[in-house]
């Protein structure tokens, strides 16, 4: 009878001992130590014969050896208590905000089962529920899987991916052309940037009869002519470098080169050295424009001495950053100015892009037009745009009904390095979000929707943890961090210089480092606050406190802020943290804050702040400091007495006025006392 051959199995496959063991005794076989050999007879009858020496033996008939197969691999797969798989080291990839749910389908699971392994855990979690990143890491790891948590950049490409666009596809060398440098200017607000930025329009405009700026769109273009050739430069302007600081936290590479203005007659400001601080964390070169050389008591060579401080050292020191002497005022040296910044990014980087290509970019910044609606302001960096494309911008999408340059003037096309405003998105995308061109306008739909809905997944679980002190320690074992940024702020500079040296003067060996990539004086503001969060970095406050809404945005954010009056104090925590030998803390936890109204003289007691509570409570017998412009005057205070009217009062609550006597007779209208209590916090 004629059979077909489907396969051997050989007495080392694990099948083996589980027919002679299980199956084979269920049809009346003995035990056969031989190989099986698997023939496949009258039509789906799979016959399996023992091979020896002298004939073939038929000792079983079974529907299919497939599912006896399956039904060993179910029993021989170790199970968890509650029935969920138990893994050995496979990788599984989750996206952020994942859910038990999408956990369970990716190992094959039931969700109920991974709901009672966190319930052993000791964690209360639905089956639909967004889980945060520990979660997740956690019962990866106690089932024995080892999970990894899908950035959004790779969460982005996937979803891309899913549409055939890769962002990442190589090009050839004969399609790719030079591009304009992508360049911010930036500085201290007194120093003349604008008045810079204007002039190099104007001097454009005399030479070019081309482009002006127009403040509100953010960027423009100029041209200048270098050894003979007319070479484009794209300018964005960043009041304040906001939008600077969000694009590096975006993780967009948007910027080339920075032009860092400085004033001749001031020399360096604290905003000048903030600025700094976000160029060279971003790992762009630097141009620095000398300004306000023609005004009385200006000093190129003392600027030039100031910055080589911060690392910057200029060409005629044997340095390799270009300083131009400029002057806005008389427009002197702006082409110099130009020609610097063509030379370095010839230098330093490669400039080149496919202008032939479907348009890719980032959005710059957005508003919301009365007349015209979403308004977008975005940069090309590779391929060209036209009017009529489809375009998807982060959680936007739409189609180009027009497109503006600087000038306000409509037109049909943007290439490389082009900044362009774009009408005709759906919503208004923010500063930082990547733009594409994608076939219809049904993908850009789909795309736009899918990426709106994983950012409401991924909100719904907890944000991203901060580097802190505490697991610090952990993240060095890990090999998941080999250097500590810290960013410091003091009430003077020679307490900054001093905090600042002795710290780097830490010796921890050679396998972690401690980088300071900030410092200045005054209170921890918001840009303190956006760099510490594209860095990662601890924030050191000594005797300063956060202005206006820059704790608020920490908490948010999650950034570490340390807050110290004794240098000592500092010192050694740092040190503690870097190798790994920190011990429980008291932790400072604020009460309440009172403003001063007036202040009264009291016989025998001395000056009561008259005042009136603006948050939180006071409380008699609370520690307070005193604070006068963001900067503690006074530390180790404490409130001795507390009056409400003529009565004494234990606590009063915000928004009700009362008379606090803090042992400290220098006080003013508009200081600030802060009350707050020691906790002691065990660390894990």
């Amino acid at each position: 009878m004629p059979r077909e051959y489907v396969g051997h199995l050989p007495h080392h496959d694990p099948l083996h001992p589980y027919l002679q063991r299980d199956i084979l005794p269920q049809i009346g076989v003995a035990e056969h130590r031989a190989d099986f050999r698997v023939y496949r007879m009258k039509g789906s009858k799979v016959y399996l014969y023992e091979e020896t020496h002298s004939r073939a033996q038929v000792v079983g008939k079974f529907a299919t050896v497939q599912r006896i197969r399956q039904e060993f691999d179910n029993l021989s797969a170790p199970q968890m208590s509650s029935g969920a798989p138990k893994g050995s080291g496979q990788v599984v990839r989750l996206p952020r905000g994942a859910s038990l749910s999408d956990f369970a389908e990716r190992i094959n699971a039931n969700p109920g089962s991974l709901v009672q392994e966190m319930f052993n855990l000791g964690e209360m979690v639905t089956a639909t529920q967004s889980c945060s990143d520990d979660t997740l890491l956690l019962l990866g790891e106690h089932l024995g899987f080892e999970v990894h948590i899908v950035s959004p950049e790779d969460e982005d490409r996937e979803l891309l991916a899913q549409f055939n666009i890769d962002l990442d596809a190589e090009v050839a060398e004969d399609r790719l052309v030079t591009r304009p440098p992508v360049v911010t200017v930036m500085g201290h607000v007194d120093h003349g940037k604008t008045k810079l930025l204007d002039a190099i329009r104007h001097t454009n405009l005399q030479a070019r009869e081309a482009g002006g700026i127009t403040q509100h769109i953010g960027a423009y273009q100029v041209a200048t002519e270098v050894d003979g050739d007319e070479r484009k430069i794209t300018f964005i302007d960043t009041p304040g470098h906001e939008a600077f600081t969000a694009m590096r936290a975006r993780g967009a590479e948007t910027t080339d080169l920075v032009v860092l203005v400085v004033a001749a007659d001031d020399g360096v400001k604290p905003q000048t050295t903030e600025a700094l601080n976000h160029a060279q964390a971003a790992g762009v070169p630097i141009v620095v424009a000398v300004n306000k050389v023609d005004k009385e008591g200006a000093d190129p060579q003392r600027v030039r001495a100031q910055l080589t401080e911060y690392g910057l050292v200029a060409e005629e020191f044997g340095g390799d950053t270009q300083f131009v002497d400029v002057s806005a005022t008389k427009r002197t040296g702006l082409e110099n100015l130009l020609e610097a910044i063509v030379l370095t990014a010839d230098a330093s980087l490669d400039l080149r892009a496919n202008p032939h290509q479907d348009a890719q970019g980032v959005a710059i910044e957005g508003h919301l037009d009365k007349g015209r609606g979403p308004v977008a302001t975005v940069l090309v960096q590779r391929g060209t745009l036209h009017v009529g494309d489809s375009i998807v911008c982060g959680e936007a999408y739409g189609r180009v009904r027009a497109m503006l340059d600087e000038n306000y003037e409509p037109i049909s096309e943007a290439l490389p390095s082009r900044p362009v405003q774009v009408l005709g998105l759906t919503a208004v995308p923010g500063a930082g979000d990547n733009f594409l061109v994608v076939s219809d306008d049904r993908m850009a739909r789909q795309i736009a929707e899918r990426r709106e809905a994983r950012e409401r997944v991924a909100q719904f679980a907890q944000g991203r943890r901060r580097v802190t002190l505490e697991d610090l320690d952990q993240a060095f074992k890990a090999g998941e961090r080999e250097e500590l940024l810290l960013i410091i702020k003091g009430d003077v500079s020679g307490s900054v210089e001093a905090l600042e040296d002795a710290l780097l003067k830490l010796d921890v060996g050679e396998e972690v480092s401690l980088r300071v990539i900030g410092r200045g004086v005054g209170a921890i503001t918001q840009d303190d606050v956006n760099l510490a969060i594209a860095s990662d970095a601890v924030i050191i406050g000594f005797n300063v406190r956060p202005a206006e809404r820059a704790g608020e945005l920490a908490r948010r954010e999650g950034v570490d802020i340390r807050y110290y009056s004794i240098i000592y104090q500092a010192i050694e925590e740092v040190e503690a943290a870097l190798k790994g030998m920190l011990k429980p803390e008291f932790e400072e936890v604020q009460l309440g804050t009172a403003e001063i109204r007036e202040v009264f003289r009291v016989p025998r007691i001395g000056n009561v702040a008259g005042s009136i509570v603006r948050s939180g409570l006071i409380r008699r017998g609370s520690k307070a400091r005193l604070i006068r412009d963001s900067v503690v005057i006074s530390d180790n205070l404490t409130v001795d007495s507390l009056r409400r009217f003529k009565e004494d009062a234990t606590e009063v609550r915000e928004g009700y006025e009362c008379g606090i006597g803090i042992g400290y007779n220098d006080l003013r209208i508009e200081d600030v006392i802060e009350t707050f209590e020691m906790r002691e916090k065990p660390r894990t």
